[in-house]
């Protein structure tokens, strides 16, 4: 059996530790959180939800953004196609929960303002960035 060393590219090892150290960020939102449920935060139901929401979408598209980087590395992409693959998800990381937190913000607020957009915007750019590396490894 051979002994092979996984090895991440420099761009690979950059951006993980970057979401590695984002990680941090989200267990903090945590905190949040748990003064919401604890009924220690003033929020509507609504605002509620969408905490939840944002917590979770942060937490989940970090960790698959670092999985996406070792995927990355094995594909043969190059630029435009490269940074959705190797990028895209992380940047997903930050539009999806911002959208949720920032289109919830405000007192008494029970729907989301205009901000929401940018969940929608996360959404279309994850599932770009996952097409885009699920091909690039298929055709590698």
């Amino acid at each position: 059996m051979e002994n092979a060393a996984a090895v991440l590219s420099e761009e690979s090892r950059v951006l993980a530790g970057v979401l590695l150290l984002s990680l941090v960020t989200v267990e903090t939102g945590g905190l949040h959180l748990l003064r919401i449920v604890r009924g220690r935060s003033a929020v509507t139901p609504f605002q509620e939800k969408f905490a939840r929401a944002g917590h979770a979408h942060a937490a989940v598209l970090l960790v698959l953004a670092l999985v996406c980087q070792v995927l990355a590395d094995n594909t043969a992409q190059t630029g435009v196609l490269d940074w959705f693959s190797r990028s895209g998800v992380a940047v997903s990381a930050l539009l999806m929960p911002g959208g949720f937190f920032l289109s919830s913000m405000g007192a008494g607020r029970t729907e989301p303002n205009r901000l929401i957009v940018m969940v929608f915007a996360g959404a279309l750019l994850l599932a770009l960035s996952l097409v885009s590396l699920g091909v690039g490894l298929l055709v590698a």
